[in-house]
C-alpha cells in the first residue's frame, strides 16, 4: 500500500468513511526520504521496544516493525485505531492501542516493564510537543532515546544555547542531550501544515538519581531545581535576582551575595544562566 501519495491517503480515508481531524493535529508525513531518516536516527535493533505516538495510518509503524523487537503504537483516533490494526496485521510484533497517551502512565505497558530500556519515536502532533516531553522524561520508568518529529520552531527552543534558553530548553537539557538531526519542510506533510519541522533526537537520558548526583545535590533535589527556575522566569523583562527576591521572600542583599559567591553577573536574566548555574544557586538557595 503506497502511503507516499496524498491521492492514495485521500482514496483510503474515504474507503474508510474517515476524516482527518485538525483537532487531534493529524498531518501524515509523504516523504519517504524523511522516513528513512527517522528510522536511520532511532538506530533500532531486534532487542528494542518503541512507543510510537499518533501513528496514523502507519507508514512509520511499519519501518519500525521491521527493525525492532516490538512496537506499541497509541492512537487517539478510534477509528484509525481500528483502520490500523487491520492494515498491521500481518505484522506480529506490533501492538495498536487505541487511547489517549497523556492519560497513561509508561509503567501501564507491560512489555516497558519487561524491557531493559525502550525508545519513543514519533510525528506527533505539535500541540501535545510539551505534555509528550514531559511525561516520558519525568517518568519513573524513562526511554533510553526519544526521537520525535516536531516543530522546527520548538526544535530550536529545546536545543537553545545560554542567552536564548526558556523553562522548555531547561527542562529538556537538564534529563538528556537534545540534537536537532534535520529540518523538514511542510511540504512533507499530508495535509500540508502552516510551519516546517525538525526531526529532534533527545539521548543520554537520565533518571533523578542520576542527575542529582551529576549536579551534586546534597541538600537540593531536583524537584527544588525546578522550582527556583519556575521562580527565575516568572517575569522575562525582570533581572533574575528580582524574580528569585520576590519569588523566594528573600532580601535582594543576599540573593547578589549568592550571585557574587558564585560569579554570576548580578545583572543576568534567566535565559542567559547555564544549567551549572541553576544547579550552583539551588544549592546555595537550599544550603
Amino acid at each position: 500500500m503506497n502511503l507516499y501519495s496524498p491521492e492514495k491517503i485521500k482514496s483510503i480515508l474515504k474507503e474508510s468513511n474517515l476524516a482527518v481531524l485538525k483537532q487531534l493535529g493529524q498531518h501524515f508525513l509523504v516523504d519517504e526520504e524523511i522516513l528513512a531518516k527517522i528510522a536511520r536516527a532511532a538506530d533500532l535493533n531486534k532487542k528494542d521496544v518503541v512507543v510510537e505516538i499518533g501513528p496514523g495510518l502507519g507508514i512509520l509503524t511499519r519501518e519500525l516493525a521491521l527493525r525492532c523487537r516490538e512496537v506499541i503504537a497509541i492512537e487517539k483516533d478510534k477509528k484509525m485505531a481500528e483502520l490500523l490494526k487491520k492494515n498491521m496485521g500481518r505484522f506480529k510484533n506490533v501492538e495498536i492501542i487505541e487511547g489517549d497517551i497523556l492519560k497513561r502512565t509508561t509503567a501501564s505497558f507491560n512489555d516497558i516493564k519487561t524491557s531493559n530500556s525502550y525508545k519513543v519515536v514519533a510525528n506527533i502532533p505539535y500541540y501535545i510537543t510539551s505534555p509528550i516531553l514531559k511525561l516520558f522524561l519525568e517518568s519513573s520508568v524513562k526511554p533510553k532515546e526519544m526521537i520525535l518529529l516536531i516543530q522546527k520552531e520548538v526544535a530550536e527552543r529545546i536545543c537553545a544555547a545560554p542567552g536564548k534558553l526558556s523553562i522548555l530548553a531547561l527542562s529538556v537539557q537538564i534529563y538528556g542531550e537534545p540534537k536537532i538531526i534535520g529540518f523538514v519542510s511542510k511540504n512533507s506533510f499530508w495535509p500540508v501544515p502552516k510551519v516546517d519541522s525538525a526531526i529532534l533526537k533527545i539521548s543520554g537520558i537520565k533518571s533523578a538519581a542520576e542527575i542529582e548526583k551529576n549536579l551534586k545535590f546534597e541538600k537540593a533535589s531536583l524537584k527544588s531545581l525546578f522550582r527556583i527556575i519556575k521562580i527565575g522566569f516568572s517575569s522575562k523583562r525582570k533581572k533574575l535576582a528580582n524574580n528569585l527576591s520576590g519569588g523566594l521572600n528573600l532580601e535582594k542583599s543576599k540573593v547578589l551575595e549568592i550571585f557574587e559567591e558564585l560569579k554570576i553577573n548580578k545583572n543576568s536574566r534567566a535565559q542567559e544562566l547555564t544549567l551549572k548555574e541553576w544547579a550552583d544557586l539551588t544549592v546555595s538557595i537550599n544550603g
